[in-house]
């Protein structure tokens, strides 16, 4: 079994795997449109994550994980208790990315999360800045949701120095920005 991570399972990987392959995977777009009540957030101030929407023009850039066959059952367990919020499995076709270096690999199926819209905590589109603005605001038992955000974008530029990911990108700008005047504001509030 194959695992694609786009998430939080590309720096947190708290699961036996033997193998693992940087790629992407084709007609969808990563965006910060999930509801985190568990994670990321609480239910009465619940924090984004991202999702996979479909988008024919986009690609998403990931890593896929290979899960030996005597683990099988116990990481599908405990990624159906991580990712239950919200998240069902599809399989998808996963692209290696082609180095230089190596052989050329061939595509090959991964099962992917991906919250749907008919989920509870879906909480779709919504400008960057009102994203931005939810994402520095919110805390959960994962810690700051700012932090999935910076890890995200850090690890997408390290895995994929070519990544074009506007929406993740742009989002970290603003998450930053936002989170430096929270920063001098809690700072001047504190002085007086």
């Amino acid at each position: 079994m194959w695992i694609f991570g786009y998430g939080s399972l590309t720096w947190k990987t708290d699961f036996p795997f033997t193998r693992k392959v940087v790629g992407c995977v084709t007609g969808y777009a990563r965006r910060f449109w999930q509801g985190s009540m568990d994670h990321r957030g609480v239910p009465e101030k619940p924090g984004r994550v991202v999702t996979l929407v479909e988008n024919p023009e986009e690609k998403v850039w990931g890593i896929a994980y290979h899960v030996a066959e005597s683990d099988i059952a116990s990481v599908k367990k405990y990624l159906d208790y991580r990712e239950k919020n919200g998240y069902t499995t599809k399989a998808l076709t996963f692209y290696p990315l082609q180095l230089e270096q190596q052989s050329v690999q061939e595509p090959f199926q991964v099962l992917v999360y991906i919250a749907t819209p008919g989920n509870p905590a879906f909480l779709g589109p919504a400008p960057l800045e009102e994203i931005a603005n939810q994402i520095v605001r919110s805390e959960g038992p994962s810690g700051k949701n700012r932090d999935y955000v910076l890890h995200l974008a850090t690890t997408m530029r390290e895995l994929v120095p070519n990544c074009h990911d506007p929406h993740l990108f742009e989002l970290e700008t603003i998450v930053k920005r936002l989170a430096q005047v929270g920063n001098i504001s809690s700072t001047e509030t504190t002085r007086t």
